[in-house]
């Protein structure tokens, strides 16, 4: 169970304001996490607590291919991602990465800057703690959960390769 204070964007959230080119010359997760969001929020690294839920709207993580950008918001200590949609590599880079993501458009639409929320990965609720309301996003396959749960693709892996030189 993931619960959080959520921190709200628009759309078209890119990865050049969720990580800022001029912070590319590292890929320390927490170097990257000092400037997460901070082009669009500079507030953002002062106000986000581990477990905290970023919300937008359409397209978030358009732009460059940079698996910085889902690295920053993971390390920054947000826990989960709703948005209306997400553009194809974001998508897939947050999972590589970790770092839960889900598309419910009612959520998005019922969720305001501060409230607080609790997210079910195995079921897909969404459960706005504020208002009480309950939405329902595409839960992710069991395997998805296992890799989320371990960290990423990279950790996924190797455990599965242990797994199978461990049973020869």
């Amino acid at each position: 169970m993931i619960r959080g204070t959520v921190h709200k964007y628009g759309s078209n959230v890119d990865t050049d304001v969720i990580i800022p080119a001029r912070y590319l010359n590292t890929t320390d997760p927490k170097q990257l996490a000092a400037h997460c969001m901070e082009d669009i929020d500079p507030e953002f690294v002062n106000r986000v607590k581990p477990g905290d839920i970023i919300v937008a709207e359409d397209n978030f993580g358009c732009g460059s291919s940079r698996e910085h950008a889902p690295i920053a918001i993971k390390e920054s200590g947000v826990a989960c991602v709703i948005a209306n949609t997400f553009a194809r590599i974001f998508y897939r880079n947050a999972l590589n990465v970790g770092l839960p993501i889900l598309e419910c458009p009612d959520a998005v639409a019922g969720t305001n800057a501060g409230d607080t929320v609790e997210i079910d990965l195995e079921s897909g609720k969404i459960a706005n703690v504020t208002t009480g309301k309950i939405y329902t996003a595409k839960p992710f396959p069991p395997f998805m959960r296992e890799l989320i749960r371990v960290g990423g693709l990279v950790n996924y892996a190797r455990s599965r390769l242990s797994q199978k030189s461990d049973a020869s």
